[in-house]
């Protein structure tokens, strides 16, 4: 009876988690594996690693071009849904220790809300804030940042969300209608976590 009730349980969470937009999935999951022990975590990057290898020969040449600082800084025009797309390959394929491309990610990231005012980029437009949260989403919770770094993306993610809320558009919860509205929250039974971010320190952050 009690292992019929967790599988109830479990079945609910992966309903719930697969209603999430990319962002919100990326967020949540980073907060999980920090609540990992470093057995349980060398046993999931084996698992990743596998999973991984199968694209590894389709990605190739776009993981050489997300870990060249040169290539990088020729994706500055974040107006361009084209290159938005690019960035969020980019740092998908971004090496965990390649602080050098991650300084060319964060000049051109840095440069946002200033494009966003000077250029009138309307989040609530199409899929643009949506990309805009999954975008700094990753790079905030990013290893390849420094903690410098990650504190002033959160910051600017949390500008977008709170000009998104704004603006009352669905994207500013990931854009898919029936998104848990703020902070993600868990179906009652599960619980809630102490924090949903990958880098514990930054979790306090706004």
């Amino acid at each position: 009876m009690v292992e019929s009730r967790c599988c109830l349980k479990r079945e609910g969470v992966y309903r719930w988690f697969s209603g999430l937009s990319s962002a919100q999935r990326a967020e949540f999951l980073c907060g999980l594996l920090d609540l990992c022990v470093p057995v349980e975590l060398r046993f999931l990057g084996s698992c990743l690693e596998d999973l991984a290898r199968k694209d590894y020969h389709s990605l190739r040449d776009a993981e050489i071009k997300a870990n060249n600082p040169a290539d990088l800084a020729l994706l500055a025009n974040v107006t361009d849904e084209v290159v938005r797309s690019k960035l969020l390959v980019s740092l998908a394929l971004l090496g965990s220790d390649n602080r050098a491309a991650a300084g060319a990610l964060f000049r051109t990231l840095t440069h946002v809300d200033a494009i966003i005012h000077d250029y009138g980029l309307r989040l609530s437009d199409g899929r643009t804030g949506e990309q805009f949260l999954l975008l700094f989403t990753m790079a905030a919770n990013h290893p390849a940042f420094s903690f410098h770094q990650k504190q002033v993306l959160r910051q600017q993610l949390a500008q977008i969300q709170e000009l998104l809320q704004s603006n009352g558009t669905d994207a500013a919860h990931g854009g898919n209608p029936g998104s848990p509205a703020g902070p993600m929250s868990l179906p009652a039974y599960f619980g809630t976590p102490a924090h949903l971010s990958c880098c514990a320190k930054v979790a306090e952050l706004p």
